[in-house]
């Protein structure tokens, strides 16, 4: 019987070598902990389950690599320091900041600068691309997300509305609510086609990196799953409205509904792959030559033999010392304090001025996602019977999956269109200096509303999302804060007002409300 010989198949594995990496994954594992469960939990998002793959994928490029690997000699460096402490940097800005995409790429780039530590450029360099693969694996922030999501709703909503044209239909869109007449389908976010961009640009990734063209025809192999992904989803909306009225919701709503998705991969594949086949009969034909890698295992020994012994055991040992430390520090020490609001806002007056409120209460299901320490939420009416929403959520620290959520990616997630978005300031008054908030003036059907929101974060009025970030780290390391708020006001704007009469009734109700919410909010 043969015997089964694992160094076949992973050429570079040693005794030595499995231990360290074992050493490495349960340091690693320790480090980032929190990021990597988290990240699983982003997996479960239909959005985002092409990311499971995304390890094995990755794996398996390496392994294809795997004569070339046990040619190239180990050629150990110290320049792997470099992305291993620019990781770390990353790590706590995403640590104390509570920012998780920023911790994934300190994962990445931790991984990057070990393999760079221990074997070599060489080694990275034919590797590259499971390295550059390796990083579908993360999700984009919330933010981007919540854009590029907004956006391929309404290019879907458009084009399936086109599309049923072409058939005949009577279709009428107004936002990402398509009415046929009979029924109305609205394009909620699950049909903005997200779903089937990721996957469809990392499988036309794949797909170019294996295609032997010129680089030019491979970019354009790559950027075509966009547009693909897009026109094949508005198709899937459009046979949707074409199904409903022949067979009714049941069908349209149902089984087709699920089973479309396969649809989107079984005309996009043969698609990319016609495509391929197109742009290999377009001059130039083959491969670029791009030189050739003869000699480049020689360039390695004659430094492996010095170095391999001399090196390899202080870079494993600072390594490992860096990431324990790291592990140490983030776990040992806390940087945040928790800081209680001055009062609670259920002592919050419900008389501001003229104005007279109502309290509103959260369900659950939000108050357990937004998980702050204390809010309030108040319907205020005027004698004139205008009404304005204000809102206030406290955090007496914040941290990776406890930290403020920016109207900015909630709203338009809610099926709110931004029609303008910018900044507005709030005029001084009584003794206190002018103030810079965001404003954005929105559409949801008929209703028409103007926000003002910002974020007082521990004596700072903020207006972004970065802002709140780089504050939260530098405050956390000099203060040991992370405390701060987000304060939001709503008014509707009828059709028969003009819209510089509600930004007047915003800015002096603001103008009246925010001496007594300083006494709320610590400074």
């Amino acid at each position: 019987m043969a015997r089964f010989n694992l160094s076949v198949y992973l050429p570079s594995l040693t005794l030595r070598g499995l231990i360290k990496g074992i050493v490495y994954a349960l340091l690693l594992g320790g480090v980032y902990y929190g990021m990597l469960v988290y990240l699983l939990h982003l997996w479960e998002n239909e959005d985002f389950s092409h990311c499971y793959l995304i390890p094995v994928v990755t794996l398996y490029l390496i392994w294809e690599k795997r004569a070339e690997l046990a040619r190239l000699p180990s050629v150990p460096s110290w320049t792997g320091l470099i992305p291993i402490g620019i990781g770390i940097v990353f790590f706590w800005l995403g640590e104390l900041g509570g920012e998780y995409f920023t911790l994934n790429m300190s994962f990445w780039l931790v991984i990057v600068g070990l393999l760079w530590l221990h074997l070599g450029w060489l080694k990275i360099k034919t590797i590259w691309f499971a390295l550059i693969m390796m990083l579908a694996m993360f999700p984009f922030p919330n933010f981007i997300t919540t854009r590029i999501t907004l956006q391929l709703r309404l290019i879907s909503s458009k084009l399936g509305v086109w599309m049923l044209h072409l058939y005949g239909m009577s279709a009428y869109r107004e936002g990402n609510v398509i009415d046929l007449g009979f029924t109305q389908l609205q394009v909620v976010d699950a049909c903005s086609g997200l779903r089937y961009v990721m996957p469809l640009m990392v499988l036309s990734l794949l797909l170019a990196y294996w295609f032997s063209a010129h680089w030019w025809k491979k970019t354009v192999l790559f950027l075509s799953a966009i547009p693909l992904a897009i026109v094949v989803n508005s198709f899937r909306i459009a046979a949707t409205g074409v199904l409903y009225s022949m067979f009714g919701a049941e069908v349209a709503e149902g089984f087709f509904h699920g089973f479309s998705g396969w649809l989107i991969f079984m005309f996009a594949i043969p698609f990319l792959l016609f495509e391929m086949w197109a742009l290999r009969r377009i001059p130039p034909r083959g491969p670029r030559d791009e030189g050739s890698a003869k000699g480049v295992e020689g360039r390695g020994k004659r430094e492996a033999q010095n170095l391999r012994e001399a090196l390899l055991r202080p870079k494993f040992i600072v390594a490992v010392a860096i990431l324990l430390l790291t592990f140490g520090l983030s776990q040992g020490i806390e940087f945040r304090q928790k800081i209680p609001i001055n009062k609670s806002f259920g002592q919050f007056p419900m008389q501001i001025g003229e104005w007279q409120g109502a309290r509103e209460d959260m369900e659950q299901q939000f108050l357990d996602v937004l998980k702050f320490s204390d809010y309030i939420m108040v319907n205020y009416k005027n004698s004139q019977g205008k009404a304005i929403n204000f809102y206030v959520a406290y955090y007496q620290d914040q941290r990776k999956g406890e930290a403020i959520h920016s109207p900015e990616t909630c709203l338009p997630s809610s099926g709110w269109e931004f029609k303008e978005a910018g900044n507005a300031t709030i005029p001084a008054a009584g003794g206190k200096p002018s103030m810079r908030v965001n404003r954005s003036f929105m559409e949801k059907g008929n209703v028409r509303e103007l926000v003002y929101y910002w974020f007082p974060q521990r004596g700072r009025i903020l207006t972004n999302l970065y802002q709140l970030k780089v504050y939260a780290f530098w405050d956390s390391l000099t203060r040991q804060r992370t405390d701060g708020a987000m304060v939001r006001v709503i008014t509707d704007v009828d059709k028969e007002e003009k819209l510089s009469d509600a930004e007047a009734r915003l800015q002096e109700f603001i103008g009246k409300v925010t001496p007594v919410l300083d006494e709320y909010i610590p400074k």
